[in-house]
């Protein structure tokens, strides 16, 4: 019979990660293997692989899951990807299979269930400090970026981890330099940099050509205003057609921002302009769609001025 306090010691350090222990951790409290069979056999406890013990016999939680991941991958396996930003807590993003990372020549034993991989990448110094043992947000956001099923994908979770304020675009900035090889490397270091420079980094000089290449008419770039409350630059403006068309990166997100924004943009609906907002990542993921809006308003505005 297992002893009790034994019993409570795991119990009380199962509770901790999500109801699941390793077969080490069990070892190092004094729970035998042969405790830990009878707990099995009994229906008490369930085995997730061959290291991973769930001290209950119900459905596992995703913590528990994420854990029992870490212990299949061995002592020196981290989260990584979107399972350690979600673990760090990312929200609204999916996380289709945990992905954990060991070093390369580690034994990384077969599961079906998780997703465990060798990485040149790994290193001890990318590990979190405490909770479960899992890559830095700055570092899982961009392998998840060049792990991503595709490039919208890739965007979307650098901007989302920035967004909700578990890496500094600064941080995934350095991240993205230790990047030598890889087919999605360009993506990620301009995405980075469009979020360090919040939309400068694209440059007006790369719409203006891709209008051009569309065969629309070139605007007048960075054009100087002025209202009541005082001077600002129009990022793309044409003057003739009383047309405005404003790139927005992630820091137009940012509350000390949307009210001057929003003063800014009325201020020209006042004088007669119409203003399109077009956000960057959507130049990123989706260029069609917008540009395909920006042509609309300049053959509206010709017909107006026909």
């Amino acid at each position: 019979m297992t002893d009790p306090l034994r019993l409570r010691r795991a119990r009380a350090l199962a509770r901790r990660q999500g109801g699941v222990v390793s077969r080490r951790q069990l070892y190092g409290l004094g729970v035998t293997r042969y405790e830990v069979r009878s707990q099995v056999r009994a229906g008490r406890w369930q085995l997730i692989g061959d290291q991973a013990v769930v001290l209950h016999n119900g459905a596992v939680s995703d913590e528990g899951h994420r854990w029992a991941a870490v212990f299949s991958g061995g002592p020196r396996a981290q989260l990584d990807g979107a399972a350690s930003l979600v673990a760090s807590g990312l929200q609204r993003y999916d996380v289709a299979r945990i992905r954990v990372s060991v070093p390369r020549g580690a034994r990384v034993r077969s599961s079906s269930r998780y997703d465990i991989r060798q990485t040149r990448r790994w290193s001890r110094d990318d590990e979190v400090g405490s909770g479960i043992p899992r890559t830095r947000p700055a570092v899982a956001a961009v392998r998840e970026a060049l792990w991503a099923r595709t490039d919208r994908q890739a965007t979307y979770v650098l901007t989302l981890v920035v967004q909700q304020g578990l890496a500094r675009p600064a941080d995934l900035a350095r991240e993205a330099l230790r990047i030598r090889r890889d087919k999605r490397r360009l993506l990620v270091q301009a995405t980075v940099d469009d979020l360090l420079d919040g939309g400068r980094s694209l440059g007006e000089i790369d719409v203006v050509r891709e209008l051009r290449r569309r065969g629309l008419p070139p605007p007048s770039q960075q054009a100087l205003r002025r209202d009541r409350r005082g001077r600002y630059y129009l990022d793309l403006h044409w003057p003739d057609l009383r047309l405005v068309v404003e790139i927005d990166g992630i820091h137009h997100t940012w509350a000390e921002n949307v009210v001057g924004d929003a003063l800014r943009q009325n201020s020209l609906a006042l004088a007669g302009d119409t203003v399109l907002r077009v956000p960057l990542l959507g130049l990123r993921v989706d260029p069609d769609a917008f540009y395909g809006q920006i042509a609309e308003a300049i053959a509206a505005a010709q017909r107006r001025v026909a």
